[in-house]
């Protein structure tokens, strides 16, 4: 398949980073500011499996959206361009955005080459920037105590090893002495890597940004060698669960209120029982709207990130739950809150459809590892 024809070639922007680090918030933005300025855009997301909240999220925003789930983008390379071309069947789009699953690392040489020197349609591709979530960067890199284990902090740090340039996100959260702190830690890591300072969520440092998906990528990408057993050992630290959830109720339902009860009954069980969080995250729809919460982390609280104020008798709920746990444990767990909140508010909670497991051995489709 080839897409429709013009005189430029698409640009692929790709966005990494870690679980919770706010890939999708930023690709939202993203996408609207390219559609401010007149460009057509689609979004391709990815999961470990189907039912992800952010495919969901992003499209209940207007935005055109193809999923790859079943594997990341380098494990199943293919559906990765079969979708992007699905998008482009119609009218041929100016930006792809993709954000490739928070637990993967090793993408430029497995995605980005590949697409470069495999890929029969030429894109434009953008410098490679990865979001750093604050605690993540204070826990792994400053040496905190607590956090996951060395072998999914591996993962972490190949991340930002193989970035063109660096995002420290949610900078709204941070105080000055807390932002040049990571600052310097960064700088000796990585030394020489641009670091922007950003919060997808107020839109401070998105200007910078842009800026630096702009530059022009040097000629020979960054190179990394990468022990798959220890990365695949990481992946598999992590319970992932998908669940798909019906409610409904005789009298209308407080919709932003039901999600936050769930998720922060959630969150108080992972403490318990000392399972560091990734992500939590849960989009309730209705016919009034939709809303999402989530909780990134141990240490810091659920938030409802996205209110509705709506009220309805039928609401559908989808739940992604990763946390360092075992996946039986984690499925039980999620039963247990949903039949626990079922009873207290008198709510009728059907599981309409679940899956858990830990990822399996990431196998790319390709890797070349020079430029």
């Amino acid at each position: 398949m080839t897409f429709v024809s013009n005189t430029t070639n698409p640009r692929f922007i790709m966005v990494g980073g870690f679980l919770g680090a706010g890939k999708t918030t930023t690709i939202s933005k993203l996408a609207q500011h390219f559609q401010s300025l007149g460009k057509r855009v689609v979004i391709v997301t990815n999961d470990q499996a189907a039912d992800l909240v952010d495919t969901l999220l992003l499209r209940s925003q207007g935005f055109d959206v193809g999923e790859v789930a079943g594997s990341c983008f380098c494990c199943n390379f293919n559906e990765l361009t079969r979708t992007i071309e699905s998008l482009a069947c119609d009218q041929r789009p100016d930006i792809i955005l993709a954000e490739p699953v928070g637990s993967c690392t090793d993408l430029v040489a497995t995605v980005i080459r590949p697409l470069e020197q495999v890929y029969d349609i030429k894109f434009d591709i953008s410098p490679y920037g990865v979001i750093i979530k604050p605690s993540h960067g204070f826990k792994i890199l400053g040496g905190s105590a607590g956090g996951f284990s060395p072998k999914a902090e591996y993962i972490f740090r190949k991340q930002l090893e193989e970035s063109d340039f660096i995002i420290i996100n949610r900078i709204d959260e941070l105080t000055a002495e807390q932002t040049e702190k990571l600052i310097s830690v960064l700088a000796a890591e990585y030394p020489g890597v641009p670091v922007v300072q950003m919060s997808a969520k107020t839109g401070a440092g998105f200007d910078t940004f842009c800026k630096l998906l702009d530059r022009p990528v040097e000629q020979q990408r960054r190179q990394m060698d990468v022990d798959y057993d220890v990365y695949a050992e990481g992946e598999a630290e992590l319970g992932w669960l998908n669940c798909q959830v019906n409610i409904s109720s005789s009298e209308p339902t407080p919709m932003d209120a039901s999600l936050m009860t769930i998720l922060t009954r959630l969150y108080r069980r992972f403490v318990d029982v000392t399972a560091e969080i990734a992500h939590v995250k849960l989009i309730a729809m209705c016919d009034q709207g939709h809303a999402v919460g989530n909780v990134v982390s141990n240490s810091g609280g659920p938030v409802l990130s996205l209110a509705s104020d709506a009220l309805s008798t039928q609401i559908h709920m989808a739940i992604n739950a990763r946390v360092a746990i075992d996946p039986d444990q984690l499925a039980d767990i999620v039963r247990e809150v949903l039949n626990d909140v079922s009873n207290a508010e008198s709510l009728a909670l059907d599981i309409a459809a679940i899956q858990f497991f830990r990822p399996g051995r990431p196998v790319p489709t390709h890797r070349i590892t020079t430029g």
